[in-house]
């Protein structure tokens, strides 16, 4: 099959596809508006968490992003929800997973023609394609298929791009309980191999190839590689359910990581971004011996999940995000509360007791998702702990000093 065609065969219309904010069915209705450093914010006409920020620091032009908003605000097709400007109904005009998908076959088209020509250009356009993609499969919520297609064209627009950009992207297959999980190992061109690696345990709501700015800006240029390994029910690890052993999976691939030639086995870091967190201290304790250390980003490990006041507060679509990737069809707070108690590190016994390895975590200021109690929890649990403060606003410039002092210190620990 040509690949100039797989856009077009994978959204092939076929039947009258669910529309995305339909798929967890919901009792309640009450939503929360905030505004997030690594979400975005809640707008009350749209389903969807809006977050500008965070897509321009994956590299999508805000000129670009706001006319595909507008394009999807303007659609007078169908809406399961008229007060939701993202609902339309079928793969079409105004529905968020084809206004983002088409805006990523644009970039495609545009690498494709320049491949022979131009190929870093056309890396740096698959790359661009891959983030278009990704967005349009947000909030990557189970039983979405277009959401899937959308999933699928992102990452092969990812590996098209590593053809042609400055590190080199290997897919590694770990045999896990249940079958083979997929990684991404990302290289870098800097330094020989085997090569210092960060194990990256990323949120809910993220695919691997949304990682690309943190490898190539802050961990490729100190010789670091970056192996990305889904949470269990999200994308490459979609066929495992998410349970209070989140860190099953990731367990599991570590140690098998003396078999990857590219990676040196005894210098590795995990990174736990938002709920990869909890993923990344359960493995600080449970595996701390296969570990240099522990480094998070935002994390998530005990207050929303005992705190029914904190979940009140996270809008409708990231609880239906949660109960999605808990197999729960249908919820109400309530229930949801009284799954989410398990989650908690504290709850299960583990933080709250030494770490016999160092842990550093960054919180970012009125972070309704990760108040500052759960950095401090994390590294008051732990003889080598470091604290990083991240200011709200100016919000990029703050990051990316937020990323570089992570990056530095998970440098510092695996030198």
């Amino acid at each position: 099959m040509p690949k100039a065609n797989l856009s077009e065969v994978l959204f092939k219309p076929s039947f009258k596809h669910p529309e995305t904010s339909t798929l967890v069915k919901r009792i309640e209705q009450t939503n929360a508006s905030i505004q997030s450093s690594l979400e975005g914010e809640t707008q009350s006409n749209w389903y969807r968490m809006i977050n500008k920020t965070i897509w321009s620091w994956r590299g999508v032009d805000p000129i670009e992003a706001e006319e595909v908003l507008a394009r999807i605000a303007a659609s007078p097709n169908e809406r399961t929800d008229e007060g939701l400007l993202d609902t339309v109904v079928g793969y079409r005009g105004g529905n968020w997973i084809y206004e983002w998908a088409k805006e990523g076959m644009v970039w495609q088209k545009k690498a494709l023609d320049l491949a022979c020509q131009d190929p870093i250009t056309a890396g740096s356009y698959w790359l661009k394609a891959s983030h278009f993609y990704s967005i349009a499969s947000y909030p990557h919520l189970r039983g979405d298929q277009l959401a899937e297609q959308a999933e699928l064209l992102a990452d092969r627009a990812y590996k098209e791009a590593a053809n042609y950009l400055p590190f080199e992207l290997k897919s590694i297959d770990f045999k896990v309980e249940g079958g083979n999980l997929t990684g991404f190992l990302h290289i870098p061109s800097e330094g020989k191999g085997p090569h210092p690696t960060v194990l990256l345990c990323g949120g809910l709501d993220n695919l691997q190839n949304d990682y690309y700015p943190l490898f190539v800006n802050y961990l490729a240029p100190k010789g670091i590689a970056m192996l990305c390994v889904d949470l269990p029910s999200l994308g490459f690890s979609s066929r495992w359910t998410l349970t209070e052993d989140t860190s099953l999976l990731h367990r599991q691939v570590l140690n098998q990581l003396d078999q990857v030639p590219w990676i040196d086995h005894q210098r590795v870091v995990a990174l736990g971004i938002r709920f990869g967190a909890n993923v990344a201290v359960r493995l600080g304790y449970l595996e701390s011996r296969r570990l240099r250390g522990v480094a998070c980003l935002g994390p998530i490990v005990h207050d929303l999940f005992v705190n029914k006041e904190t979940q009140l507060k996270t809008p409708i679509v990231y609880r239906d995000m949660i109960a999605s990737r808990l197999k729960m069809d249908s919820t109400t707070d309530n229930l949801l509360h009284t799954e989410l108690i398990r989650y908690s590190l504290k709850t299960q016994g583990l933080l709250g007791r030494r770490c016999p390895i160092p842990m550093c975590s960054a919180s970012f200021e009125k972070d309704v998702f990760s108040p500052l109690s759960e950095s401090k929890l994390i590294v008051s649990s732990t003889g080598d702990g470091k604290l990083i403060t991240v200011a709200s606003t100016p919000l990029l410039n703050n990051l990316n000093s937020g990323l570089e002092q992570l990056s530095e210190w998970i440098n510092q620990k695996l030198c």
